[in-house]
């Protein structure tokens, strides 16, 4: 699995957070997250801050950004805090999530699935993932969908 920042996609980053749990790359129209490896991602440790300061920096509750998780490390998470998502008004344009088809982060997405509110999709490679925000931020292009 690539990470962004070995991808032709690093040079186009707005910006780039770096939290102790994980790197955060900003783009236009979408956010690429990587967490670091055997975190066990979080709403009240690791989510909410993040929602808050990228609510911030995009000057909307995130209604016109596509969240990217890029699962180049082994960590978990709670999917059911979706629900503290959704409960503070927060909203995404969609929500893609990177990993390998074995393993746990696979079984993850899928679980996450059920509580998302938004469109969802799992990728096998970050090239389809950015290839799909940006048609949801209607820039036009083709995506191949692995769910």
């Amino acid at each position: 699995m690539t990470s962004v920042k070995e991808s032709p996609y690093y040079k186009d980053a707005i910006q780039e957070i770096n939290y102790p749990f994980g790197d955060y790359y900003l783009f236009e129209n979408f956010v690429v997250a990587e967490v670091k490896e055997d975190i066990v991602f979080n709403w009240k440790d690791h989510a909410k801050q993040v929602v808050e300061e990228l609510t911030n920096l995009y000057d909307h509750n995130g209604k016109e950004v596509v969240y990217i998780s890029n699962r180049v490390n082994n960590y978990s998470v709670v999917p059911s805090d979706w629900i503290h998502f959704f409960k503070f008004s927060y909203s995404l344009k969609g929500y893609a999530v990177v990993t390998q088809k074995k393993g746990k982060s696979w079984s993850n997405s899928l679980l996450e699935k059920m509580f998302m509110r938004n469109q969802m999709q799992t990728f096998l490679d970050l090239d389809d993932a950015i290839e799909w925000a940006n048609e949801l931020g209607n820039k036009p292009k083709k995506y191949r969908s692995v769910i």
